[in-house]
This record gives C-alpha cells, structure tokens and sequence, in this order.
C-alpha cells in the first residue's frame, strides 16, 4: 500500500491540544458530543477560533435525536456527522440531505456480519470500523482485521480502534482494501481527550 492514508484524530476538546494536533495539518479532527463518553467535549466547548478551516470537522453522537444534531453542526460548523449508535439509514439519510457528511460506525466483534451494512448503502460516505468494546468507541484495542476480507469494499472506510506506534505498520496488511483513513483517539493519548503530539507526528509520517 505505497500510500499516505488521511488521518482523522478523535475525542479531541481541550483548545491548545487542539491547535497543538491542528499544527500537524490532519485531515479530519473529531469532537465527541456523547456525554457518557470520557472524551465528552462538555457543555461548555468552543472551538479554537484560529483553528484552520481547511481541517474538516467530525462531530460524534451516539443514539442522538437530528434535531439536537443539527444544532450541533450549525452552532459548531462541522463537515461530518459520525453516527455510533443504532442510527437507522433513515436518519443518515434526512441528514446528509441537509448538505452533513455522514460516517456510519460499526462495532466489530469476531461474530460480525456484514450484511448489517447494506441497508447504509448510497445514504452516508463512509463506514467506521471500530473495536466492539465498554466504550463507543476509545476502547484502546484493535479488533481482528481479518474481518475486513469479508467486507465487499463497496463503501470507502475509516479504520478505527486502538491504532498507536505499536501497531500501525500492521496497516500495510490491509493492501487492495478500500480504506479512506485512519482514526486515531486512545492509542496517541496521554490522558482521555488529550493527544500525545510525538505519536500523532510519528503516524502521520508512516507510510504503507
């Protein structure tokens, strides 16, 4: 895979984390509006004011009703919506005909089936493949990419959980899958929704 993947780093909200990962120039920051999440921006967040436009920004939600989520997207100006809960295709669909990108993650346990993934087809732009675990996401383990073989690579995806410097030349195993990029959050933290610089550079300079 002689190829530099996009980055998206996730559960960012403290503001000189922010622009300290900013610097770095990823192509996706996300920002997590579930509140049982350790990572939870809080209800007090502002966004940096002179974070760069040019980085699109991702708001998480879990099992979240599209009104609060529009609320979010406008008052916030985020490019993504990232969908962790049981989302019908319904709603991704009502929300990306209001101009929202969508992610639709998906928890992957070794007894995953894929045909769950169907039904998202052709409403949202990408899938998130994410370790089953206690947490949506930021469970700061890999799940067995093997599973991946048996996914027909239709939908461009977003490969996540527990992606670190310990792990991320695994990534050159996964060659000829349609990965679109990936997600980084537990395993580049020094402590939850705060990034460690040194590993965020170190996987953005890897190549597969």
């Amino acid at each position: 895979m002689d190829m530099k993947l996009k980055l998206k780093i996730c559960g960012m909200r403290d503001e000189e984390n922010i622009l300290d990962v900013a610097s770095l120039n990823p192509e996706y920051l996300g920002f997590i509006f579930y509140a049982k999440s350790p990572r939870y921006v809080g209800d007090d967040f502002v966004l940096p004011a002179k974070l760069s436009p040019d980085i699109l920004r991702v708001g998480v939600f879990v099992n979240e009703t599209s009104e609060v989520i529009i609320g979010k997207a406008d008052k916030y100006q985020l490019d993504y919506i990232q969908l962790h809960g049981s989302e019908t295709p319904d709603q991704c669909e009502a929300l990306g005909q209001l101009g929202l990108g969508i992610i639709k993650v998906f928890s992957m346990g070794d007894d995953f089936d894929f045909e769950v993934v169907k039904p998202y087809k052709g409403v949202v732009d990408y899938f998130l493949f994410d370790t089953k675990g206690k947490y949506y996401g930021g469970n700061a383990s890999t799940f067995n990419w093997g599973l991946l073989k048996q996914y027909d690579q239709e939908i461009p995806f977003f490969l996540s959980g527990g992606l670190s410097p310990d792990n991320i030349n695994e990534v050159g195993k996964l060659k000829g899958m349609n990965i679109h990029a990936l997600d980084l959050n537990s395993g580049v933290e020094v402590s939850p929704g705060v990034k460690d610089i040194s590993k965020v550079k170190q996987l953005k300079n890897s190549k597969f």
